[in-house]
């Protein structure tokens, strides 16, 4: 006896009590189609969850200035959001983060300031276990006295001008010197003024004083400054402190490329005064890290903040009163037209989603 397959069936039951039969194979196209709408978030998760060109998380250098503070937190929002990364910043000073990007310690460096570390960037660089990948802006460094200092002492024009003048900057630890505030310790920029301090023959006449760490130097500043005392110190721009003081920078002698190389460096055997010169500001990984996360490279390659942002968004910050991932969420949200540009649409549109 033969038997004919037949084909599965099914009973639904229709409105007024009547039978239908149905093929089985309507019903299970039925159900995987509700079983694939029952995916298609967990398939949308995944695609709103990229994964990490990396299998650990991303060692930003967290220098204590206040640029950098914020530019790193922007960056790390967005490796999360678009790239799916975990991140962590690891506190350090200018030189010994330079060193240790060198050891492969550290993946990025956000912020590298060229004139303040010249030297030691060729050196780094030589090796081969670094690269510059992107240009943060140009910044600037100078020395500065008040706007009230220089009412109180028109005579005072330039640098070179600070002997005759000891007595009014008198240091409190050494009353027979005056007090020049420097570059905090362990800084790049401690060389160049350390070097430019001796160079103007102010060793007789002004101590230099070296506060312990950046936000020292900014106390002590911001202190003398809304006591009116007279002060004459070292500092760097876009800063909140600059944005929010009058100021006024002392002449340089024109600036000289050969001598302010040596001014770079800690060994320089004949320092001699020259202005600073506009200080690119880049961003420097490991050449490791391009290798491995070539997509992450790319996007920190287009990091780029125009320099009346960057003023802008040191004067919300210090006007406010803000931690550096609350000032980075406030550019994020509020300068979209600049760092859209920085990625690819579909991974901008994931950043945007998050905020």
């Amino acid at each position: 006896m033969s038997i004919q397959a037949a084909p599965l069936i099914q009973q639904t039951k229709l409105q007024g009590g009547s039978k239908r039969r149905r093929p089985l194979g309507h019903a299970l196209a039925g159900m995987l189609a509700v079983a694939a709408a029952a995916l298609a978030p967990v398939q949308a998760q995944a695609a709103e969850n990229p994964q990490c060109e990396l299998d650990r998380p991303m060692r930003f250098a967290g220098m204590n200035w206040e640029s950098n503070l914020v530019l790193v937190e922007v960056e790390r929002y967005i490796v999360k959001h678009a790239y799916g990364c975990d991140s962590e910043v690891m506190p350090v000073e200018t030189l010994p983060a330079l060193a240790a990007l060198t050891r492969g310690d550290l993946d990025i460096n956000t912020e590298v300031w060229l004139n303040s570390v010249a030297e030691p960037w060729a050196k780094a660089e030589a090796t081969g276990n670094v690269k510059r990948i992107g240009d943060l802006y140009m910044g600037g460094e100078a020395w500065f006295i008040p706007r009230y200092t220089a009412e109180r002492l028109p005579e005072l024009k330039a640098a070179a001008d600070l002997p005759k003048f000891k007595d009014e900057f008198k240091d409190p630890e050494e009353p027979s010197k005056g007090r020049f505030y420097g570059c905090p310790a362990g800084w790049g920029c401690e060389v160049v003024s350390g070097n430019l301090h001796k160079a103007l023959g102010l060793e007789d006449t002004f101590t230099y004083f070296s506060p312990g760490t950046g936000a020292t130097q900014k106390a002590a500043l911001t202190a003398a400054y809304q006591r009116k005392e007279n002060i004459v110190f070292y500092y760097w721009f876009p800063t909140p402190l600059v944005g929010s003081m009058d100021l006024v920078q002392l002449e340089l002698p024109e600036y000289d490329k050969e001598l302010h190389a040596c001014l770079t460096n800690v060994n320089c055997a004949d320092p001699k005064p020259t202005a600073y010169p506009e200080n690119p500001v880049f961003t420097a990984v490991t050449t490791r890290f391009t290798q491995e996360a070539p997509q992450l490279t790319e996007f920190l390659s287009k990091v780029s903040v125009p320099l009346p942002v960057m003023n802008k968004i040191m004067a919300h910050m210090d006007e406010n009163e803000l931690e550096p991932d609350e000032v980075a969420l406030w550019f994020l949200k509020n300068h979209q037209e600049i760092w859209t540009e920085w990625l690819p649409e579909a991974k901008a549109q994931r950043v945007m989603a998050s905020l």
